[in-house]
């Protein structure tokens, strides 16, 4: 390997979010990403508190309130009551939310593949192979310092 592994997660994170950029902007579409990085929270994880689902997203939490009074208006996430405390509220992705966020990766999938239209057989499974270890690494439980 004649990158540092540094070098090359640093370039993966470049990479990823440079593609996320160009696809949502080629899209037309007008999700925004603190939404599209809400609802793809709340399908990975589950029901959460605004402050937890907040420090998720990396936003304030009067940010993430005010996002999900308008994301609650479009019927993308739900109230529920926590069964352990009724004062506390938990977020959930609703149906229509968890659609609006399968149509959002579909576009952006469309969006990117004339960047990947020339790559062989051998480069696709290269790809697959990451997006496996991705898939895999990025479910683990992680505790930063």
């Amino acid at each position: 390997m004649s990158s540092q592994p540094t070098d090359i997660l640093e370039s993966l994170i470049s990479s990823t979010t440079r593609l996320v950029r160009y696809a949502a902007q080629a899209s037309g579409r007008n999700m925004s990403s603190a939404t599209a990085r809400t609802l793809s929270i709340l399908s990975a994880e589950g029901p959460l508190r605004t402050g937890d689902l907040a420090r998720a997203s990396r936003i304030s939490q009067p940010g993430m309130t005010k996002l999900l009074r308008t994301m609650q208006g479009d019927e993308l996430v739900s109230r529920i009551a926590e069964v352990d405390d009724a004062r506390a509220w938990l977020i959930q992705i609703t149906p229509r939310g968890r659609a609006a966020l399968v149509e959002w990766r579909s576009v952006l999938a469309t969006e990117m593949s004339p960047l990947f239209g020339d790559l062989d057989e051998t480069d696709w499974q290269t790809l697959e192979a990451a997006a496996t270890l991705l898939e895999e690494r990025s479910r683990r439980e992680v505790v930063f310092a």
